[in-house]
Formats: structure tokens, sequence, C-alpha cells
């Protein structure tokens, strides 16, 4: 029986997974991936180590092919990955620095001459997203002013999934969704700008050639092969951007559904025809990705969610993680018990959950977070169903305004970590008025790469014909109408208002205390 391989490079883990053609996980393995601090002069400085990801990698790849049995089973693969992160490559493929991880902030510097010699909405309408500290320009221009003879002897600048494909078949090249996470691609033209790029003051030449997700790559070679265990000869396919390989597997393949990938970020996706930049867009906070459908654009929106509920666990609830040692149970059970058992509203307490400033649906980095309407009668059961509602409001305004630019999406499905939280699930679909599917997903991304892999090498037709291979309903959350009209007013009347409410008194407070 063929299998398909899927590769994740994420911040907390490498994980290769083995797929049969229908979605079901034969065999995977991941390791650890490790952020290093190898700079004594500068600790706050973030680095993965090349031999760490390659070496991590590999060793998951032979655990999946050693349980596999026969690597000639594997009938292709595809590698998916973080974005941003990438590391100087020389002629003879030697690696000349570690990647610089999302974590590390030294290119502030670089950042700001964007902002003040450029301008944000200038870069977001040439590459559809907006600067960020962590694009990959800014670590390209940091090597410039910093190791101008690294930079020297840089033949390309590869992104951490290149790097991957590059250590499997020698092939340096990137796809149009990771080239988008530089800051320097060209959304409209599905090339590098050299506008940009001349701007930065580097090299036209530093950057890979670029290709549809979905070609094939190259083969294995021989030194990999030994390596990972992979028969020499099998296919590598080019993959894309993790989050989009995610929505693939949970059927982001069409004009009617949208994707809610919920974690520690939540994340609205969309497919549009074209990609449309405006000033509008920008104000929203959508961002436009080229899809890994070739032919299609990525429209989607994110902001900060489940960590704020980390942050109330870790601050508020050692009575309840007290509770749960002594009962067997989970903190998290007896949290969704506390704010199940408080009416829709939390009793007027409301949050706006902007403890990392406000992403979407305005891009505004000195709001804060706030709970407001806080009487004598409130309890701990009221302030977490408060969180929960607050981060539900927060997924109907990045839904309406995902919506506004991109047209209606009547199927909404979800995966990610946080599908497992019933009560969250059925209060989002309360909030936002409409049933939530949970599709019966192992290993989305992994998953959605192994199926590019598969469209890459004739074993699907496509990604429709893939999803359809691959597809496991899963339980739908239907929205109870009168909670969806009770949270319709509150989300009117109480919570878009505090935002405009507090922006003075927050943006003061920013100033203040965490302001140059």
């Amino acid at each position: 029986m063929k299998v398909l391989l899927g590769i994740d490079l994420g911040s907390t883990s490498l994980k290769a997974v083995a797929f049969d053609l229908q979605g079901n996980i034969q065999a995977s393995s991941s390791r650890p991936t490790i952020e290093a601090h190898p700079n004594p002069e500068h600790p706050e400085w973030s680095v993965w180590e090349p031999e760490n990801i390659w070496g991590g990698i590999a060793d998951a790849i032979r655990d999946v092919v050693d349980a596999l049995g026969d690597p000639s089973r594997v009938a292709g693969l595809a590698v998916t990955g973080m974005g941003m992160d990438g590391l100087p490559i020389g002629l003879h493929g030697e690696w000349l620095y570690p990647f610089i991880s999302w974590h590390d902030t030294r290119t502030y510097p670089q950042h700001a001459w964007w902002m003040e010699k450029i301008g944000p909405l200038k870069i977001y309408q040439t590459g559809g997203h907006a600067a960020l500290l962590i694009n990959t320009i800014n670590r390209i221009m940091w090597m410039k002013e910093n190791e101008p003879e690294i930079l020297k002897r840089t033949d390309k600048w590869l992104l951490i999934e290149d790097f991957v494909n590059f250590m499997l078949c020698g092939v340096k090249a990137s796809d149009f969704s990771m080239a988008a996470t530089t800051q320097v691609l060209d959304i409209q033209r599905l090339s590098w700008s050299e506008e940009l790029i001349g701007l930065a003051g580097v090299s036209l030449d530093l950057f890979p050639p670029l290709y549809a997700s979905g070609t094939v790559l190259g083969e294995i070679h021989d030194q990999a092969a030994q390596r990972t265990g992979l028969k020499a000869g099998t296919p590598v396919v080019l993959g894309g951007h993790d989050y989009l390989m995610g929505a693939l597997a949970a059927g982001g393949v069409d004009r009617h559904t949208l994707v809610d990938i919920t974690g520690t970020w939540e994340i609205f996706m969309a497919l549009v025809d074209k990609p449309n930049p405006t000033a509008e867009a920008y104000s929203l906070g959508t961002v436009w990705d080229p899809h890994i459908i070739t032919g299609k654009t990525c429209l989607f929106i994110d902001a900060v969610a489940a960590s704020m509920l980390e942050w109330y666990r870790n601050q508020f609830a050692t009575f309840e993680e007290d509770q749960a040692r002594l009962h067997g149970s989970t903190v998290w059970d007896l949290l969704m018990e506390e704010a199940a058992a408080c009416e829709v509203g939390s009793s007027g307490i409301t949050f706006l959950p902007h403890l990392n400033g406000c992403n979407a649906p305005a891009k505004d980095p000195k709001s804060h977070g706030a709970f407001i309407g806080i009487a004598h009668a409130a309890t701990r059961g009221m302030f977490i169903r408060a969180v929960i509602e607050g981060l539900n409001y927060q997924a109907r305004q990045m839904v309406e305004s995902i919506e506004k630019i991109g047209g209606i999406y009547p199927t909404l499905r979800a995966i990610g970590g946080t599908t497992r939280n019933k009560f969250w699930m059925q209060n989002k679909a309360d909030i936002l008025g409409r049933p939530l599917e949970i599709p019966e997903i192992e290993e989305a991304t992994c998953l959605g790469t192994a199926m590019k892999a598969g469209v890459g090498v004739g074993l699907y037709k496509n990604e429709l014909d893939a999803f359809q291979q691959t597809y496991k309903p899963g339980k739908v959350y239907q929205p109870d109408r009168v909670k969806e009209e009770k949270y319709k007013e509150i989300y009117e009347e109480i919570y878009l208002p505090i935002y405009d409410a507090l922006k003075p008194i927050n943006h003061t407070i920013f100033d203040r205390f965490r302001g140059e």
C-alpha cells in the first residue's frame, strides 16, 4: 500500500507523518525544535541551528520509514514550515549562519527603517502582508549591516522549508506562499519585487527561483537516502506555508468554505480568485497570500486567541488546579463547568482580548486588554466565561471583516487544538450565529502537506479530489437561536464600542509604561 509523507517544521516540533490515500495515519514521529542562544554577548538572540533542524527531521523521517518496513511504499513527500525564518547557503551548499528565529528581535532597526522610509501601506499593497519585525528581508538587511562577509559568500537565502528540500534533493527553490513571508514578493506578478529588494540594498540574486506549490522539485538523492532511510529517487514535491496546508486538509478548496484554525493564534482563511490589497483591506487587518492551489489567492485574518485562556489559568486558576488534582480531572474541565454555569453575557463582564495589542480587525499595537462591567457579585466563572465570549466576539469581528472583503462563506470548519474545548466551540457557534463543523482530522498540517504531495505525483486529480478522498465529517455545533440574539445585542451595544472608548487611555498607558 502506497503512502504519502507530510513533513512539518514547526516552532515546537519537527514532524514526519505517513498517510494512506484515505488520510489515515500509517506511521509518525517527531523531534523537538530546539531554540538556541549561542552568542554570550547577546543572550537575547534566538536561533535554530541548521544541524538540529536537518538532523531532527531526518531522524523523524527514518523512524517513519522504519515503521513502514519498506521505503518504496513512500510514493512522494512534501515539506511545510513556519515561514519567515531562513539562512544563507553558500554556492556549494554550505551553511553560513543559523536561522534567525521569529522569537529574535534584533531586526528592530531594519523594521523601523521600512516603516519610516517606505511606509506600511506601500509594503502591503505590493506584497499583501503587513510589514512585520520578523519578516525575512529584515534578517537579510541585518546580515548586510552586521555580517557583510557572510552575505558576500551567500549564494541563496533559503527559508526553513526550502532548506530541508535542498537537503533532500539538492534544489534551491521556494514556492509563492512561503516567499510571501519575506515581505519582498510582488503578489500580483508572483515574482520577487525588484523595487523592494532594491530599496533594501541587497542583490536579487540572493533569492531562489519560485515555483507553484505542487511542483515536483526533484528526487531524494543518495546522501539524503542514506541519512533518512528513504529510497533514492523518491519524488520531493514543493509544499507551502503551514497554515495553508492545514486549511487544505479542512477543505478550504472552494469559495463556499471559511476555515478557522484555532490555537495560540486564531486564523480565518478564505479562497479568492485575485489579491486586492487596498487601503480598506489593510485597515481591517486582512492579509493576502498566494494560495497553494495554483491560480488562487488566500485571504486571511488572524489574532492572538488561546494564549488568553492560558494567561487566565496561569494567573487566576490556582483553586481549579488544586481541585483538579484532588478529583482526578483537568483544570480545563473545571473552568468550563464554571463558565457554563453563568448566564449569557457573564452578568455584564466583558473582556477585550488585546493582551498582545490588536492585530485584527485594527492594527493597533498600543491597545491593551481589559475587563469592564465588574460588579461586587462577580465570580470566577463569570470572568472565565467573559474571556471565552471576548475571544468569540473578536472572532465575529474577524469573520465580518473577511466577508466584507472576500464575500460570504456559508460553510465554517474549524481545526486546531482548541476544537477539543466543547464549551468554547458551542459558544463560538452561538456568537457567530452559524453552524461550526469540526472535521475528524489528525495532524491536519501534515495531512494537507501529504495531500499536496499526492497531487504533485498524480495520485489525486487535484486538491478537491484529495479532500474528498480524505475527508471525515465530525461534530457540528448548531447555534442556539435564543442565545444568538442575546449575543448579537451585547456584541453591537457593548463589545464593539469598547475598543474606541478605551483607545486614548490605552495609548496613554502604552506611551507611559511601555514606550521607549
